[in-house]
């Protein structure tokens, strides 16, 4: 009995050793951001690689947290009638207090080419510059996989440049980008508001008010235009009703004619 325990004791140690240990989720992972501003994509030129780009409306939403360790700020912008993956229009920083360093993590972004990238990397470099400008930033990884095309990863890498980041490309092949900065506040907290303008509420509210007043102008004229086309239908039935009086009297005077002249 004690031989079996003995001999049994040591591979159920060697099975637990073999089996690692799942790492715990962290408690923050699962923090949905809160609504806090619109967001107006101004409509932009057609473009051969994504297509039209009309005016739209978008959902900026956005939460931080804090502990002695480390914070997060978790950004994401939804459109109405989209239906995205969780990691889809989301940007998370983190920050490590303790190594007094960044981390941004990779995001990918939909409708492309409208601005957004650059609007939430702008958004969270502000936000770290406020505490943190003397912080260093972790480079990463930016694999070619999440890009449809070329043409993709040239404005991917235009708007990483714009916003201070370095990019280099270890194979000469570029099928993997490494970003890096060298503190956070070498970073630039600017975006392209030609693209993607925040809305108050005062400014939502003079949106709606103005595009009531346009509504009302336009329903005006719709009215002035069908009053007009009602009195030209009357004018037209009118001249109808002439024109056919003053061809059955011309008729009427041929026949009379032509019966006096046969008399």
């Amino acid at each position: 009995m004690s031989e079996t325990l003995n001999t049994e004791q040591p591979e159920q140690q060697a099975a637990a050793t073999a089996e690692p240990e799942a790492s715990p989720e962290h408690p923050w992972e699962r923090l949905a951001p809160e609504p806090d501003q619109l967001l107006r994509l101004y409509p932009q030129p057609f473009d051969r690689a994504t297509g039209v780009r009309p005016l739209r409306f978008a959902q900026f939403s956005r939460i931080e947290r804090h502990s002695q360790k480390e914070s997060l700020l978790r950004l994401s912008v939804e459109l109405p009638g989209q239906s995205l993956k969780k990691d889809m229009n989301r940007l998370d920083l983190w920050v490590d207090h303790q190594q007094k360093e960044v981390r941004f993590e990779p995001m990918q972004i939909d409708p492309p080419n409208r601005g957004l990238g650059r609007f939430l990397l702008a958004q969270a470099i502000a936000w770290a510059q406020q505490r943190w400008s003397h912080y260093s930033v972790q480079s990463g990884d930016l694999p070619f996989r999440n890009l449809l095309s070329e043409d993709a990863r040239l404005r991917r890498d235009h708007a990483l440049r714009e916003q201070g980041f370095e990019l280099t490309y270890p194979d000469e092949g570029q099928l993997r980008a490494v970003y890096s900065a060298a503190r956070v506040g070498a970073l630039s907290p600017e975006w392209n508001e030609e693209k993607v303008q925040p809305l108050d509420e005062l400014d939502c509210a003079a949106m709606l008010e103005q595009a009531d007043n346009q509504l009302r102008d336009q329903e005006a004229v719709i009215r002035k235009q069908e009053e007009r086309i009602t009195w030209l239908k009357r004018e037209d039935s009118g001249l109808r009703f002439t024109v056919t009086c003053l061809v059955a009297f011309a008729v009427f005077q041929a026949g009379l004619l032509i019966w006096i002249a046969t008399r």
